[in-house]
């Protein structure tokens, strides 16, 4: 019966992530910790941690893998005259605990949340090194939505977005999702296939093409050091074609 890896020290590696269970899937490894070096580490080769307290950390590397190519990103109709509305303003980097804040708060009809305190802890500290970023939505100076995730290279692994508003979530993907593609990123992690996501133009990929891609985009040094501005505003010309002003 196949096990998964217990990770003794901080020192022992990860095993590769052909190894991660196929149910449940993507399972690869237990323990370790959430230092910025594992965590970093694990992200370089397609893992990411996912639990609830009082588990130990759980490793996973899911087959197959949901990615958004920045490109890709699909507007629906309602979304589209949300944007032309221009109601929502929306920054990068400067709210980022209210962020994860929001994305720990419970989903409704629960308590359970998976942002616990040291999966907050270590977040909060990727960000103070620049290597984690916030997008966050305004609405008449209140903060009503947004997302969070860790870059390397010019890849963008999205960790989690929280809305409060119709659609504010959505805001925040496409503006993240139009200004990584005017930076030239590769691609989105977007982890696990959920219908969200997929409306808006995620697709499946295997993992073994997952890996390819972060072998050629992870070595660069990216923008992961500096703080992040959001340059991008949505427009449209008479065709209702997407572009930069």
């Amino acid at each position: 019966m196949p096990r998964i890896a217990m990770l003794q020290s901080a020192e022992q590696p990860f095993p590769h992530p052909s190894r991660a269970l196929r149910h449940p899937n993507g399972l690869l490894a237990a323990g370790g910790d959430l230092s910025p070096e594992r965590l970093i580490n694990a992200y370089r080769h397609g893992i990411f941690p996912w639990y609830e307290d009082p588990q130990p950390v759980l490793w996973w590397s899911p087959d197959p893998r949901m990615v958004l190519y920045p490109e890709e990103i699909r507007i629906s109709r309602s979304l589209r005259k949300r944007l032309r509305q221009g109601h929502f303003r929306v920054t990068a980097d400067t709210a980022m605990e209210a962020v994860i804040d929001g994305c720990a708060a419970p989903r409704a009809g629960t308590d359970d949340t998976w942002i616990g305190s040291d999966m907050r802890k270590a977040y909060l500290e990727l960000h103070r090194q620049g290597y984690v970023h916030s997008i966050e939505t305004w609405l008449e100076g209140e903060l009503v939505g947004g997302l969070y995730g860790l870059c390397l290279g010019r890849v963008f692994f999205g960790e989690s977005m929280f809305s409060r508003s119709t659609d504010a979530s959505k805001v925040a993907l496409v503006h993240l999702s139009n200004q990584l593609r005017e930076w030239g990123f590769a691609v989105i992690d977007c982890q696990q296939e959920t219908p969200h996501l997929q409306s808006m133009g995620a697709r499946n990929i295997t993992r073994e093409e997952f890996l390819v891609i972060l072998d050629a985009a992870c070595d660069d040094e990216g923008m992961h050091s500096n703080r992040w501005t959001m340059d991008w505003t949505y427009t449209e010309d008479e065709w209702g074609n997407q572009r930069r002003f």
